[in-house]
């Protein structure tokens, strides 16, 4: 069996363009490892219209049952991709093939990979102060991070925090003069450069870090949360084979229209040169659907 189109990605770009490819009455999988991406570890998401307050993972949940009967879904890891006439998929449990593909496999958080950060995810520990900010409101919180994003996530928090921090492994932050100018103008901020986090503590919650170095006298860190801001990695690895360009941080070129430089091939999302400068679910859901509606578009005229 050969589909119209395959969506590889069950995050938000991925399950709108399956919403969308559906009311195109094309013959669609979706195949995806973790339903729900990375929108999926969201705290709480108070951004996304529809919803004044919301987890990730019920708003994922959401996106699913909306998709559920409409296309075939498979709950399988993809583990190779290539196009022999028709695009090819390969996952541990079968073969698919499809006249069109929409990639759709996001991003995914560099880790610190100490002690307690998986333990505390969403008890403490966040990767997006975008989302999670407003929840730490009169609280003490750090970032770790030096680049633009950790800066400007920083200064989000210090609208509600207490106090925040930025804690940063080398001897000066590398955010853009103006950020800088303006974190050191900041009476919330303080830097910690110089320094690591090795581990996060807590109980039921975070309540502190340690320290690889003294700060005020003391290697552990009151904390009521952690930001982890150092940078993310576009999950491209099975557009290798088809040649597909990316730019010089990894991510894929794309058109207006979704479209990459092979025919047939789309992607959608944090994945794509669209998002990578601004990665909200509600984006990530647009360019889904602007992709669903481009394959159509491109099977329209192929027929």
């Amino acid at each position: 069996m050969v589909y119209d189109l395959i969506i590889i990605g069950t995050g938000p770009a991925g399950m709108t363009a399956a919403i969308y490819a559906s009311r195109y009455n094309l013959n669609v999988v979706l195949i995806g490892n973790e339903s729900g991406g990375m929108a999926a570890e969201a705290y709480k998401v108070e951004n996304y219209p529809s919803f004044k307050s919301v987890s990730g993972m019920e708003l994922m949940n959401k996106f699913k049952e909306q998709i559920t009967g409409l296309v075939d879904i498979k709950q399988e890891k993809v583990i190779e991709l290539k196009k022999d006439g028709n695009f090819v998929i390969t996952t541990k449990e079968g073969v698919y093939k499809s006249k069109a593909v929409i990639i759709a496999s996001g991003t995914k958080r560099r880790k610190l990979n100490i002690n307690g950060e998986k333990e505390f995810l969403g008890k403490g520990v966040s990767y997006c102060a975008t989302c999670d900010a407003t929840f730490f409101r009169d609280k003490i919180v750090s970032i770790v991070g030096g680049n633009d994003a950790a800066a400007m996530s920083a200064l989000l928090l210090a609208e509600y925090a207490r106090k925040v921090f930025i804690i940063y492994r080398k001897e000066k932050i590398r955010a853009e003069p103006l950020r800088v100018n303006q974190l050191e103008e900041n009476n919330k901020i303080t830097i910690i450069n110089n320094t690591n986090v090795i581990s996060v503590n807590g109980d039921k919650m975070m309540n502190s870090v340690t320290l690889d170095k003294e700060f005020n006298k003391n290697k552990e860190l009151a904390l009521d949360g952690l930001f982890i801001e150092i940078g993310s990695v576009p999950s491209t690895v099975l557009t290798k084979k088809l040649d597909i360009k990316l730019d010089e941080e990894g991510y894929v070129l794309v058109d207006s229209a979704q479209k990459t430089n092979v025919d047939g091939f789309y992607a959608a999302g944090d994945i794509t040169t669209n998002s990578n400068k601004f990665r909200q679910i509600i984006t990530a859901a647009s360019e889904g659907a602007v992709a669903a509606h481009s394959v159509y578009e491109f099977l329209k005229n192929k027929n």
